[in-house]
């Protein structure tokens, strides 16, 4: 029993850091904002928050992400570690208006 609490007092303690969240609004059919910064090398969570009365999907072919996110819900989409670069994605129920960058650095 001692082993495994000085194990446990052995690992770092970056290793129960949380990742990095960053917050991605849907608003009247549009992503706000429409460019987010985020850190390159290091993964993260996109809390992506509808705030509109109909579903939208975050979806981007640069990510390889594609998620529902239900009307008056917040879902989250974990990504990371990105290479420096500039990454769109778009809302496909409403493609016209819903769309963004996300630039790493």
């Amino acid at each position: 029993m001692r082993w495994m609490l000085a194990a446990v007092l052995l690992i770092p303690s970056f290793a129960f850091a949380a990742d990095a969240e960053f917050l991605l609004v849907i608003r009247d059919h549009r992503f706000e904002p429409q460019e987010l910064v985020v850190p390159a090398g290091k993964k993260f969570k996109l809390l992506v928050d509808n705030r509109d009365s109909t579903p939208e999907e975050f979806e981007s072919h640069a990510l390889n992400r594609e998620k529902v996110v239900p009307a008056n819900s917040r879902v989250p989409v974990f990504l990371g570690p990105l290479a420096p670069g500039r990454y769109p994605f778009f809302g496909e129920f409403h493609e016209k208006t819903a769309q963004g960058t996300l630039i790493v650095r």
